[in-house]
């Protein structure tokens, strides 16, 4: 094996699926690209990274509210293009052709174009590593979409696309104790 510099080695551990995370301050929509996510635990709650050099930051300190948009990678240049500009002088679903949905429960709009949307609230700001809880209120699937790959960011501008799905299900249930 041959070194790797440290401040690349983020690039070897990569978290959830890129997502479009869409906010509402109140007076206009704004969307902006998270390639750093996660789920927490086996509960609706997921987390982010985002500070306040995002334009949205100050909605979802704000408001308290946002919508997870998931996309695919048929979006992967809006992905991109989303993600290297601001929504402080862009309006980004007018520039990028996003239809936005009204959701039940959040201000945030739904992304019609995406896959699946989850309606959250911000429970928590871990400011010390930029860090956004936030719980699932309610979330939506396209089932009738035929792109169905999510995005990956690698970290290092590239990405990588959902591949084959590989069913171990009936394995893993073999391994739990009865009654679960």
């Amino acid at each position: 094996m041959k070194t790797l510099p440290l401040n690349q080695a983020f690039t070897l551990i990569e978290p959830g699926p890129v997502v479009w995370v869409t906010t509402n301050d109140g007076r206009r929509d704004n969307v902006m690209t998270v390639s750093w996510t996660m789920v927490l635990d086996f509960s609706p709650k997921f987390a982010i990274a985002t500070g306040p050099w995002n334009h949205s930051y100050q909605a979802l300190r704000d408001t308290k509210a946002c919508v997870l948009a998931i996309p695919t990678l048929d979006l992967l240049d809006r992905v991109v293009g989303i993600g290297i500009c601001s929504g402080s002088d862009t309006d980004k679903f007018a520039k990028f052709g996003l239809t936005a949905l009204r959701g039940q429960l959040v201000a945030a709009p739904l992304i019609q174009e995406c896959l699946a949307n989850i309606e959250c609230r911000v429970i928590d700001i871990v400011e010390r590593h930029n860090i956004v809880v936030l719980e699932g209120l309610a979330a939506y699937l396209d089932d009738e979409r035929a792109e169905r790959r999510t995005l990956h960011a690698v970290g290092d501008g590239s990405f990588v696309a959902d591949g084959i799905k590989l069913d171990r299900r009936e394995m893993m249930a073999a391994k739990l104790p009865e009654g679960i």
